[in-house]
């Protein structure tokens, strides 16, 4: 297994996709956000996801500190550590969820520019279909609609006391 952290990890990934620093990329994300949507999901997961990490590596001193070896943890030692190891599990799991969410948007950014160069020869046929579904002979046609009823004018309420 690599010895990347998440953050680098996810750095790689998003380079890769679109092929550019990814300083560069941070800029363009802020500058042009509505030009690529998805580069700005994924750099807004990115940011989520270096905050993730660093939650990570606090909780992880935390812990390494409190079960150093030749010490002895004191009785309120025991929740601080059991504290610490449920943070440290809860920011791992987000931060594999926010690489996970990061490997969502590239593959949908894949998706959209394969589907960008033409449309497919099914999609083709399925709007040929839906057209002439659409399309209805004129001996199905419904009877022209019945004139409408004449409007009387509202009738007084009778009085109730």
């Amino acid at each position: 297994m690599s010895d990347t952290t998440p953050p680098n990890h996810a750095d790689a990934m998003i380079e890769k996709a679109w092929g550019r620093p990814i300083a560069e990329l941070e800029k363009a994300a802020i500058r042009r956000p509505v030009e690529d949507p998805l580069l700005r999901a994924a750099m807004h997961s990115r940011s989520l996801l270096n905050i993730v990490a660093n939650s990570a590596a606090v909780h992880q001193e935390r812990l390494h500190a409190l079960t150093r070896p030749g010490h002895v943890p004191a009785f309120y030692d025991l929740d601080r550590i059991t504290e610490s190891a449920s943070a440290l599990r809860t920011a791992y799991a987000e931060s594999n969820t926010a690489l996970r969410t990061i490997r969502h948007i590239i593959d949908a950014r894949e998706a959209a520019l394969k589907n960008e160069a033409g449309p497919s020869n099914g999609r083709i046929q399925a709007a040929t279909a839906r057209s002439a579904q659409a399309m209805h002979p004129s001996s199905l046609l419904a009877a022209p609609p019945a004139p409408m009823a004449a409007a009387s004018p509202p009738q007084p309420l009778p009085n109730r006391r």
